[in-house]
């Protein structure tokens, strides 16, 4: 199958791609968890092992790769699709266009705001502090 657009966005679709396969494989990993401990799928069957890590084979480990090789094909055929594809490809060329802030814009956007939830913290700790104490007093003596 031909990449549509194949030249043009190459960054995003690639993020975009690895991202989603670590999401799903977070899942897939999740599900054999499950599988494995909820649903008795953990038997081992025979004396298998997966090469190189050793794990046992077993029904919940077999469903879960199965789903994840699945799911990474079908995750890159959708973003191969022109809609999707068009998306992201705008979405890298508006992020190309942006003005990024300096790293001294960022330090002192940083320190203001870590002094505003410091000073709002502070605030917050005084008002119920003397909140409690008068109402501990108007409702135990």
């Amino acid at each position: 199958m031909k990449t549509y657009k194949e030249d043009q966005g190459r960054i995003v679709r690639l993020a975009a791609f690895w991202l989603c396969v670590f999401l799903l494989l977070y899942g897939c990993i999740a599900l054999e968890t499950s599988l494995s401990t909820f649903l008795g799928l953990g038997e081992k069957l025979g004396d298998y092992s997966v090469p190189l890590v050793g794990w046992p084979v077993t029904w919940a480990l077999i469903v879960s790769i199965t789903l994840f090789v699945g799911g990474a094909f079908a995750l890159h055929f959708l973003l191969q699709k022109p809609k999707n594809a068009d998306l992201l490809i705008d979405t890298e060329t508006e992020l190309r266009k942006v003005t990024w802030p300096t790293m001294d814009d960022v330090v002192n956007s940083s320190i203001v705001v870590v002094l505003s939830v410091l000073f709002l913290l502070a605030f917050l700790f005084g008002a119920d502090y003397v909140i409690g104490r008068i109402m501990t007093n108007l409702l135990l003596g």
